[in-house]
């Protein structure tokens, strides 16, 4: 992650949530401090633990933070995270920002990590979507990649992508392709969609950089690969639940994309524990 930009975005959510004041914190004298524990309530895949430390630093620069667990690494239930020290109030002010950051990312991160392991080492990479929360994508990016995948093209900005809509507009798959040569420099990769062997053709011909077939079946798949050439990347995408990813284990297809790593997860639960005379009280 873009350290700059992650804080940039933090500071806007700690604002959202804290406001003027955390009113709850009256409870608390000025020098109260404790200790607090971040632990898993589930299994998992962990992403994102560094928040803790970036986010603490913008509210609080005297709370510290130990991260106990690398981003990528599997977490049992009950397992301990993070350990957090400093003034109570300022804990408590930003424990649920960065709880609710944290758990997202490392459920995205789980799911990852379970599509990568169902196809297995058959050299197809499990690739990501713009199917991001809007202003979460860096964070859900880079949970995809904490589990193993890898990521699309981050934005509009950044590859050129003709879907059907760009087609219908352009006349043909030919023409926009055509048009998008001729208007960007050649370090801006183009990749079209293709829902027929008659556009797959014509796709082949006017060479893009990658082809993704749209909602095609495993054996439409492993077809179609055969017929492009060995310096155009294939994509699979469209009609691909988590239940049938292991049927397009061995279609030969370089990059399966999934819109649900990222917009159909549920969080990874997690808890904050604040540790007094040595007990463990759980912020839930």
């Amino acid at each position: 992650m873009n350290k700059l930009l992650a804080l940039k975005a933090l500071e806007h959510f700690l604002i959202e949530d804290i406001g003027e004041r955390d009113a709850s914190s009256v409870i608390f004298g000025d020098d109260a401090t404790c200790e607090a524990v971040v632990r898993a309530k589930a299994e998992g895949v962990a992403a994102g633990l560094v928040i803790f430390d970036w986010g603490y630093s913008l509210l609080d620069p005297s709370v510290t933070v130990e991260t106990l667990k690398q981003d990528g690494e599997t977490v049992e239930y009950g397992e301990a995270l993070v350990r957090i020290k400093g003034p109570v109030s300022s804990i408590l002010a930003g424990e649920r920002v960065f709880l609710n950051l944290v758990q997202r990312m490392s459920a995205i991160a789980t799911l990852t990590r379970n599509c990568v392991e169902t196809l297995g080492s058959s050299g197809t990479r499990i690739v990501d979507t713009r199917k991001t929360t809007p202003g979460l994508r860096m964070f859900e990016k880079y949970a995809v990649r904490a589990g193993g995948g890898f990521n699309h093209r981050n934005g509009l900005y950044d590859a050129v992508m003709l879907k059907d809509n760009h087609i219908a507009a352009a006349g043909s798959i030919s023409e926009a392709i055509h048009k998008v040569r001729a208007s960007h420099g050649h370090m801006m990769m183009v990749e079209v969609e293709v829902e027929t062997e008659a556009q797959l053709m014509e796709a082949i011909s006017a060479a893009p950089d990658a082809i993704m077939f749209d909602n095609q079946t495993p054996e439409v798949i492993s077809n179609w690969v055969k017929l492009v050439p060995a310096g155009i990347r294939t994509e699979a995408s469209g009609g691909i639940d988590l239940e049938k990813l292991a049927c397009y284990r061995n279609t030969g297809v370089d990059v399966i994309s999934l819109g649900a790593l990222t917009h159909s997860v549920s969080n990874l639960d997690m808890s904050m524990n604040l540790i007094l005379s040595h007990k463990e009280a759980i912020i839930q």
